[in-house]
């Protein structure tokens, strides 16, 4: 191609503008042009410049310290309860039941009323035991007719055997049928009062006062001496049976051996109540009786404890937690549950010193008390820990420290358990 030179021989641009001049005014006008080329680049390697100085800005300010919620570690005396499940009994629970068989004409008693001893529940037909206990009494008479006629007999003979107008073998023979008739008048008296309580007996009384359950059977069901009719519960007081383990009961069994020997004693802990719902039985309980062995299947000892309950509000049957402070711990320290940590077994809090700067101890636990953990070993009485806001701060760093005051007081706490 015309006009086209090979790459070796093309210059740089200045150069052809400096070395080779063109003809006309063409050189002129490429000399101002390579001049502005040049004060646009200079300008902007200088706009360059100042941007990078620019982007060299001062350093924004620190954050805030975190902020974080604390808690003193408190120092009290702390009773550890021990609870077991168990169930509520009544203290006496009468099964009635009827001695005679025969229709139940009639039920004398509201179900689930209180009852009170004598009071009459049921009736049973009794017209076939009053025809059983006149004809009883008909037995009888005939026998007393017989008694009497040998008495007289006897008196007849005992003259005239003396003066040998009879025999002695007839004198005998009178006598003998007197005490036959005797025997058999005892017999017919005992058989008239066995109708008697025969016909008593279609009548059912309470055995003792208490609640009495809904009847299982109904007016013209026929009953018989394994029917049970109702059931009576005394209730005031009311018993809670519960199993506690062999080591339990060797703890307590001097205790519990005083208890059965002399009654309660002073510094026998009061027992209380929890119910379904979680609430508190309002009035406290105490021991009553230890069964009389263990059950080697279970391991297990049955255990009765008593409660009054004058409203009747406990009835049988009833799922119960008895709760009985069973040790003291004296001066424990206590700190909220949420202030410590549980990480494979190793239990820490984070600790914030008087200058605000948190160090994280490892702490050995105790019991959990009404929400709150026993520090046995790590912390003193006084000390800051931090309750909310654990995942903001780290060993060492300095915290913004407030009060938490959503925690209960230790105090309080123990008051209300």
């Amino acid at each position: 191609m015309r006009g086209v030179q090979p790459m070796d021989s093309v210059k740089p641009y200045r150069e052809i503008e400096t070395t080779e001049p063109l003809p006309g005014g063409l050189a002129s006008r490429n000399t101002r042009r390579s001049r502005s080329r040049l004060a646009f680049a200079s300008t902007l390697a200088t706009v360059v410049v100042l941007a990078g100085i620019g982007c060299k800005r001062a350093a924004p300010p620190a954050p805030p310290p975190p902020e974080v919620l604390v808690r003193e570690v408190t120092q009290r005396d702390v009773p550890l309860y021990a609870e077991w499940v168990g169930t509520t009994v009544g203290f006496v629970n009468a099964q009635v039941m009827p001695r005679v068989q025969g229709y139940l004409l009639k039920q004398d008693y509201r179900d689930g009323a209180n009852v009170n001893a004598g009071q009459l529940l049921f009736e049973i037909d009794d017209r076939s035991y009053k025809a059983a206990l006149d004809q009883a009494l008909g037995d009888l008479a005939q026998q007393q007719a017989n008694l009497r006629k040998n008495q007289l007999d006897v008196a007849k003979y005992q003259p005239l055997a003396a003066q040998g107008a009879v025999s002695r073998q007839e004198l005998d023979t009178a006598v003998q049928a007197t005490r036959a008739s005797d025997a058999q008048v005892k017999a017919a008296a005992a058989a008239v009062e066995n109708a008697r309580l025969n016909l008593g007996w279609t009548k059912i009384y309470a055995p003792i006062d208490g609640v009495a359950g809904i009847a299982p059977v109904q007016v013209g069901d026929l009953v018989t001496a394994s029917t049970v009719l109702t059931t009576i519960s005394q209730v005031d007081p009311i018993k809670v049976t519960f199993p506690i383990t062999e080591r339990e009961y060797l703890r307590f069994a001097g205790k519990i051996k005083e208890h059965q020997e002399k009654g309660r004693a002073e510094d026998e802990p009061q027992l209380q109540l929890v119910l379904a719902d979680g609430s508190t039985y309002p009035l406290p309980g105490n021991f009553h009786v230890a069964d009389r062995q263990v059950d080697p299947q279970t391991g297990t000892i049955l255990v009765q404890a008593v409660f009054p309950n004058p409203d009747a509000i406990l009835r049988p049957g009833l799922y119960a937690k008895v709760r009985a402070a069973t040790v003291t711990v004296r001066g424990a320290l206590l700190v909220p549950q949420r202030a410590v940590q549980e990480t494979q077994g190793v239990y820490q809090v984070a600790v914030v010193g008087a200058d605000d700067r948190v160090a994280l101890r490892p702490v050995k636990v105790g019991e959990q008390v009404d929400g709150l953990w026993i520090i046995d070993d790590g912390l003193k009485a006084g000390e800051r820990v931090v309750t909310e806001g654990l995942q903001k701060v780290k060993d060492g760093i300095v915290v913004s420290v407030k009060p938490d005051d959503s925690v209960p007081d230790a105090h309080a706490t123990a008051a209300q358990g």
